[in-house]
């Protein structure tokens, strides 16, 4: 119970700031060329997108607080043992991101016009770079729980770091990092690609919709190829150090040579086999080791620290072939909007359609990786070393299960809300802009206003 609790948490967490880190980048880009170009239409797409890295930074931050609570509620042993490396990393994230992120995000927000040019371009820099480093923490202490490395332990059991650059850059890391920075890329450039088309569907935001539906298309076009190749190098990694994980995504039950690509099947724990199975022969050892002969361990040979097989196995499928759908339909639109020769207009409303439809595929994609990766983990919290169950809370089962109802209420709401806000921004983008530009011809605190900025606000 008290897992599934920690799974709602983070599944609910981790769709911001898979948003925040990725736009962060993108609103730089339309800074840029509006600097560049004096262009309105990139002005209108940074002013609009700001307003949407304000909401997904919010709610990740409210959803982060009580992530890092459940620490303590739920798994109480864990801070007892790892604390020592757990805490810093958790310190550091604060410090040096978090407070960097927050800082400048009032003046990202609310200084363009009252500070310079190259100072509001200093702090958008500064917010991408704050998102980034947020994550580079997080993904560092996630990874460490991965591969631990670099530690030691004293005789009552607590963890003490003997290098942090060993701990921070364990075996794991660069693979987590890479493929979390990627799939936020994706999931921003497919929530551009959605947005932008609701809004030509809708004939609103001709100015930037546009523009902004070309910048999704293409970041997505070379960021999805990109991924597989990084979770190819991250199956390698895992395949080493985790190959119980890859055993239970691939439903490998016997160690094999030669090992078939299952591409369907129902796992079946009890008699360690697979029902109604659909393989191809060798495909399997091929992706994994790159050999069509190489061996795969199978998960019979990790009785008692295999994790949940069915799950990872269907949530592996799941993101792959998100993944697969995405990199179709970024190239195919990308090409047929270039095709058309840039001009929104020409594109067939039905391919918007499919471009609206595909809105909130990068958050379907993120946490059927989220899943992979922490259930495959199981049933360890810190792989190989302290197990879940060790360090679980004492707190009666049905206490946990009311709260988590509470918790997945509030979060299907909030979703719901965030989802309903977004629509109805891409809807009357208008209301957003016409704000910003009164709240722009508005002077600052002590300054009079001009004849043309007050006859600019006026009207």
């Amino acid at each position: 119970m008290a897992r599934m609790q920690f799974a709602a948490n983070i599944t609910f967490h981790i769709l911001f700031p898979t948003v925040s880190i990725g736009l962060g980048w993108m609103l730089l880009f339309f800074r840029v060329r509006w600097l560049a170009t004096q262009g309105q239409g990139w002005l209108d797409a940074y002013r609009f997108w700001t307003k949407v890295f304000a909401l997904s930074f919010a709610l990740g931050v409210v959803s982060g607080i009580t992530m890092s609570f459940q620490f303590g509620t739920n798994w109480p042993g864990y801070m007892e043992r790892v604390g020592n490396i757990a805490g810093p990393l958790l310190g550091y994230e604060v410090l040096t991101a978090f407070f960097l992120e927050a800082g400048f995000l009032g003046i990202m927000l609310f200084g363009h016009g009252r500070v310079s040019e190259r100072v509001h371009l200093a702090a958008t820099v500064l917010v991408a770079i704050g998102t980034t480093l947020s994550a580079f923490w997080i993904l560092a202490l996630n990874s460490w729980m991965q591969t631990p490395a670099a530690y030691t332990i004293d005789a009552a059991g607590s963890y003490h770091a003997t290098s942090w650059l060993g701990v921070i850059f364990n075996p794991s890391f660069p693979y987590h990092f890479t493929h979390m920075l990627l799939a936020s890329a994706l999931t921003v450039s497919f929530l551009m690609i959605g947005l932008s088309a609701w809004q030509l569907l809708r004939g609103v935001a001709a100015r930037s919709a546009p523009k902004v539906l070309r910048v999704g298309l293409t970041v997505a076009a070379i960021a999805a190829p990109l991924q597989i190749l990084a979770g190819d190098a991250q199956g390698l990694n895992t395949l080493e150090y985790q190959p119980q994980k890859i055993a239970a995504m691939e439903g490998i039950w016997q160690t094999e040579r030669g090992a078939a690509l299952r591409l369907f099947a129902i796992p079946d724990e009890k008699t360690h086999s697979n029902r109604f199975e659909i393989a191809i022969p060798r495909l399997g050892s091929l992706i994994l080791t790159h050999s069509s002969d190489g061996e795969v361990q199978g998960l019979n040979e990790f009785e008692g620290r295999r994790p949940p097989v069915a799950p990872l196995f269907f949530a592996f499928r799941a993101m792959v072939g998100v993944g697969v759908l995405m990199l179709a339909t970024s190239w195919a639109g990308w090409w047929l909007y270039r095709r058309a020769g840039w001009d929104a207009s020409k594109l067939p409303r039905k391919l918007l359609g499919v471009f609206a439809a595909m809105t909130f595929a990068g958050w379907l994609a993120t946490v059927c990786g989220w899943y992979v990766t922490e259930i495959g983990r199981q049933p360890f919290i810190v792989y190989g070393l302290i197990r879940t169950a060790d360090v679980a809370s004492t707190v009666p089962a049905p206490l946990i299960a009311l709260t988590l109802a509470l918790y997945v209420t509030l979060y299907i709401a909030l979703v719901l809300a965030y989802v309903g806000v977004l629509k109805y921004m891409a809807e009357k983008p208008e209301d957003v802009l016409d704000a910003e530009a009164a709240k722009h011809a508005t002077p600052p605190v002590g300054v009079a206003p001009s004849p043309a900025a007050g006859k600019a606000a006026a009207t």
